[in-house]
């Protein structure tokens, strides 16, 4: 089941809400009219290292303010998700994603005074068996 949430531990939700990489080189604006959409975990071999929890947004739903000479972009197996991560400190900021390309998954983490560690009940998504790798 999905969590959609307008706050967070009682800090609300923007409809227009900055996020930041943690050295601030890098820095979005991000369109949350309906608050954080489809919040998340996957369990794919990426996704479990860095641990970020994940909201979602369609692709005209990023702006990068600035730093945008300063993401770097890290892709694997069939390369079509992009992840983006500061390069200066190595924080991924978002993605598009491989299971829907006309959206972004975004960190969650990088949203100003948003603590996602305090979001109970994220469902894990199942990325090790991916919808797209399924037989057809």
């Amino acid at each position: 089941m999905p969590i959609n949430l307008k706050e967070v531990d009682g800090v609300p939700i923007r409809p227009r809400h900055k996020a930041t990489c943690h050295c601030g080189a890098v820095e979005l604006e991000l369109s949350l009219p309906d608050g954080l959409v489809d919040v998340r975990r996957c369990d794919c071999s990426l996704c479990r290292r860095r641990g970020a929890i994940v909201a979602s947004v369609p692709l005209s739903g990023i702006n990068i303010i600035k730093g945008n000479q300063h993401l770097k972009l890290y892709q694997f197996n069939t390369k079509t998700a992009q992840h983006f991560f500061c390069a200066n400190c190595g924080i991924y900021t978002h993605h598009q994603r491989r299971s829907n390309p006309a959206q972004y998954g975004f960190n969650v983490a990088c949203l100003d005074g948003i603590n996602p560690l305090k979001i109970e009940g994220i469902p894990t998504y199942d990325g090790v068996n991916h919808p797209v790798d399924r037989p057809r």
